[in-house]
């Protein structure tokens, strides 16, 4: 983290100003001329206005990514070449980390801290990491019959439409976009109307980079319009999509109604995070729990939100979740000192709210938290909240509420810890926290989620693939394993002619 004070976040905020035109092949565009506001969750004013993108634009961009894939270089080009150019789009994005820093933290609310030190880390390392894995790829050639040559070769798919939301919006628009491109792929980038500031900066970013118009294009507005129309348009190869469950739906109709293109999810999670008496750190294991819930102020799809505790320590560690949450400062998302921010919005704090209130209602026990505070910044800021004695089957332990609030649940041995960690209909994450190898290797196996944590929490790096079961998706971020989303497997077989 760079040794800027608060002051002088403010003062950058004071002046900040960002163009909000689409980023069409290699150029910002007006489009029709309509826009929409962007509020920072941190006091409620409008940081820029961008402009609302529908079904015309997303034609532009998508016409231009085909271009690009069709009669362009990129496809064509080495790809150490390739692998080069998004280091070079690395390097800019380390350059200009404290203005996207700056960015991420105005439109969503992350605090400084983390959009600098987590969201700005993981994005480089992400275009860094497939940069220099581009040229590494090889293909096969099968044993086959003497008089025979097969080969297995991997093509990149074409046109990517990749959309991507406002909790992480750097990082997981790099999760798909830097696999994208090392692949060969063009791509349709469409951001979260919430948060469409740092893409646009990042698509300007790869053309200063030196990749060509048309490879990385950014198309900004609302899901139901410019998410829909890039969803049925049948010039799109493949869709790559990480949000809620129920647009994940939508985008499965979508390639259905039109060219039955490939759909990849990364959708919602309710992740439990068991601890054991045998655990090797309690202490450790009630501080990752509340660090899990409450970072990103709760807003991230594999945030631990059930702890399910065994009965003989559930009140020490609940006690001690507790006393984390009572701890922690939540505040001014500039300052460097907070460590919880803003939550995105005004209709999200009270859909958050909402949940808080039918957890009353249900009988679960509040232990802290749960009401609104700096409502006089105009923000959007919760306290963090904790709920013990959950039922496991209320609303509370089973829905996503992808907020800062906690449901402790009880258990008496690990069969019931196990059938309630799996008793919800996703499959994104899980923790497991136990001094017993056996135990780890067999509850892991048990649990029905795409990672495990065992005595650690959100954990990981690029080497790792990244993705869910059940209704939390298909496919897979990160690793090499990504790039299987971008890529066709082609067999050609060659019979030989003899010799002469």
């Amino acid at each position: 983290m760079p040794s800027v004070p608060h002051d002088e976040w403010l003062r950058r905020a004071k002046a900040f100003q960002l163009s909000g035109g689409h980023h069409i092949d290699g150029a910002e565009e007006a489009g029709g001329g309509a826009t929409f506001p962007v509020f920072s969750p941190r006091d409620g004013r409008v940081v820029a206005e961008v402009a609302d993108g529908g079904a015309a634009e997303v034609d532009a961009a998508v016409a231009a990514a085909r271009r690009a894939f069709d009669t362009g270089p990129w496809p064509r080009l080495a790809p150490a070449e390739r692998g080069r150019a998004l280091l070079r789009l690395a390097d800019l994005l380390e350059e200009r980390r404290e203005e996207l820093a700056l960015t991420v933290s105005l439109e969503m609310g992350k605090p400084i801290s983390d959009a600098y030190g987590i969201e700005l880390r993981a994005v480089i390392s992400t275009f860094r990491w497939y940069g220099q894995l581009a040229d590494k790829l090889t293909d096969s050639a099968p044993h086959t019959a003497p008089d025979v040559l097969a080969l297995v070769t991997r093509e990149p798919a074409g046109v990517v439409g990749a959309v991507v939301p406002w909790n992480f919006p750097l990082t997981l628009a790099g999760w798909k976009v830097a696999p994208a491109l090392a692949a060969g792929c063009t791509v349709v980038l469409k951001p979260s109307e919430n948060s469409p500031l740092s893409a646009l900066l990042l698509g300007r970013l790869a053309t200063e980079a030196g990749i060509p118009p048309g490879v990385l294009n950014v198309v900004t507005g609302d899901g139901p319009t410019a998410g829909r129309a890039l969803g049925l348009h049948s010039d799109v190869d493949v869709l790559a999509f990480t949000g809620s469950t129920a647009v994940g739906r939508h985008f499965l109709r979508y390639a259905a109604d039109s060219n039955l293109k490939r759909v990849w999810l990364e959708l919602g999670g309710k992740s439990p995070n068991i601890v054991l008496p045998d655990a090797p750190d309690l202490d450790k294991a009630a501080a990752t729990a509340a660090w899990g819930i409450f970072f990103n102020q709760g807003e991230m799809c594999t945030a631990p939100s059930r702890l399910l505790v065994h009965s003989s320590i559930a009140e020490p560690v609940t006690e001690a979740v507790v006393r984390r949450a009572r701890e922690l400062k939540v505040g001014d998302p500039l300052d460097p000192e907070t460590e919880m921010g803003a939550l995105v919005g005004r209709a999200h704090l009270d859909r958050v709210a909402g949940h808080i209130r039918h957890g009353l209602d249900e009988g679960a026990r509040l232990r802290t938290g749960g009401d609104r505070v700096l409502a006089e910044t105009g923000g959007t800021y919760l306290e963090p909240t904790v709920f013990d004695r959950v039922d496991p089957g209320s609303r509370l332990a089973r829905e996503e509420i992808f907020g800062p609030v906690l449901s402790v649940l009880a258990f008496d041995d690990l069969d019931e810890a196990v059938r309630q960690a799996n008793a919800t209909e996703y499959g994104l994450a899980a923790g497991l926290w136990t001094s017993d190898l056996s135990t780890a290797h067999q509850v892991s196996r048990a649990l029905k989620a795409g990672t495990v944590w065992v005595n650690c929490y959100e954990e990981g790096d690029l080497t790792v693939p990244f993705g869910g079961m059940k209704q939390s998706g298909n496919g897979r971020d990160k690793s090499a394993h990504a790039l299987e989303k971008y890529t066709e497997l082609k067999t050609t077989w060659i019979q030989l002619c003899p010799a002469p």
